[in-house]
């Protein structure tokens, strides 16, 4: 008697795993250290973090700048927003770069750029507002290591740890503290401009050390056409990452970039100590994302986010009120860092695992619209105070924007999680 074929049992993503199948998992896991490369993780980390400081400099030097050029509240704004755009807008060019050559090579010619650039503001000096704002857009060269550094990083690890690895790449947006704790003080020392000069030393320093560290992951997707490039952002998904990481990113690069001239004139402080102030908040947001990546591996990066967006526009609101003290609002500052900090590691424990093939140009888009949030932040700080005379038009419409955003995930979750978040089964959490 001819007997029927047996079916071969199949899975649904949608049900979990049989106990006995989640333990051969667990056991087939690699450790973090065993999964990737630590020392291209190391030097994209040293890499991110120089280029930050860089990136943001014209804040912590501000104060000076606009003493000497006789800037106005909107054109100070203006200034430390303009690297913020400029580097927004090319993290598309070097997203590109980096599917076309490497992350490795991408990063090397955008370090090559800036020094030069650091290096001729330095021995030309930079006289008027307009060359403060060309400066800015070479400056923004510098912030879209971004679209290289978390690739170079990402490629080497499994989704089950995608968030910690891009945390510790990300967390090289500390660069931004150092730029507030050291440039003040430089700056009274030996002048503003001659900060442009000191900064070359660890500038050259780690990109050589960058060049021998960094290897280019060897499982690296095929360059894409430049239909492929635009193809992505017919996926709504890419629309809402952008959207969430212009609060998160936007709102810490903003502070970051705006905070020492805040400091200094809602409470006079000196730039020195406005730095110091502004460090303590930068640091806060900027440790904290390898936290946020992980936390959001453990718990899901949904959730993290969800958490982080709620504490933000809290505590952006509350400090848009204008706190009688400084420390005061030191201590709300550094509480929103914290949640923007690891709101930033939530998000990019998500696009991986969602545009995996496309990291590449996601990081360049989702990197490209945080810098527009900053921005918008950095910008509308200055236009607030010089129309309204205080700044908290600028902190609550930002805190709004929080809330959207907050919404927004609340809409997305549930599909995110049955469709291509039900692929990875037990290996990543969403």
């Amino acid at each position: 008697m001819a007997t029927m074929p047996c079916a071969e049992p199949s899975i649904s993503p949608q049900r979990p795993l049989p106990r006995s199948t989640r333990k051969v998992t667990q056991m087939d896991k690699k450790s973090f250290l065993q999964a990737g490369h630590t020392p291209t993780l190391l030097a994209a980390f040293l890499y991110f973090d120089l280029a930050f400081m860089v990136w943001v400099i014209l804040g912590p030097l501000g104060v000076g700048i606009a003493r000497d050029l006789g800037l106005s509240h909107a054109e100070k704004g203006l200034m430390v927003a303009t690297p913020v755009l400029a580097g927004a807008l090319l993290r598309i060019v070097m997203g590109i770069l980096v599917d076309r050559l490497s992350p490795k090579k991408a990063a090397i010619i955008g370090q090559i750029i800036v020094i030069a650039a650091m290096a001729y503001a330095w021995l030309a000096g930079v006289h008027s507002y307009g060359e403060v704002l060309v400066l800015g857009l070479f400056l923004g060269v510098a912030g879209a290591s971004f679209a290289a550094a978390l690739p170079l990083a990402s490629r080497w690890y499994p989704a089950e740890h995608q968030g910690t690895a891009m945390g510790i790449a990300g967390a090289g947006n500390s660069g931004t503290a150092l730029a507030a704790l050291f440039a003040p003080g430089l700056a009274a020392a030996f002048g503003w401009t001659n900060v442009f000069g000191i900064v070359l030393i660890p500038l050259v320093i780690v990109l050589v050390v960058f060049c021998f560290m960094a290897r280019d992951a060897p499982d690296a997707p095929p360059p894409k056409t430049l239909a492929e490039y635009l193809k992505v952002l017919k996926d709504k998904d890419a629309w809402w990452f952008m959207f969430f990481y212009s609060v998160t990113f936007g709102g810490f690069v903003g502070l970051a970039s705006s905070l020492v001239i805040y400091f200094n004139t809602q409470y006079g402080l000196d730039p020195k100590m406005a730095g110091f102030f502004t460090a303590g908040c930068v640091f806060a947001g900027s440790l904290v994302r390898p936290i946020g990546g992980n936390v959001a591996d453990r718990v899901g990066g949904v959730k993290s986010l969800t958490v982080m967006y709620i504490f933000a526009a809290i505590f952006l609101t509350i400090v848009s009120f204008g706190l009688p003290e400084a420390w005061m609002a030191l201590v709300v500052f550094v509480c929103a860092m914290l949640a923007l900090g690891m709101g930033n590691g939530a998000v990019f424990q998500l696009v991986p695992q969602r545009f995996k093939k496309e990291i590449g140009v996601m990081t360049g888009l989702v990197g490209m619209a945080g810098g527009v949030g900053g921005f918008y932040l950095a910008s509308s700080l200055g236009y607030s105070k010089q129309m309204t005379g205080s700044y908290q038009a600028g902190f609550l419409i930002f805190a709004a924007l929080a809330v959207l955003a907050l919404i927004g995930l609340t809409g997305v979750k549930t599909r995110w999680r049955t469709t291509w978040g039900a692929s990875h089964l037990t290996t990543a959490r969403i």
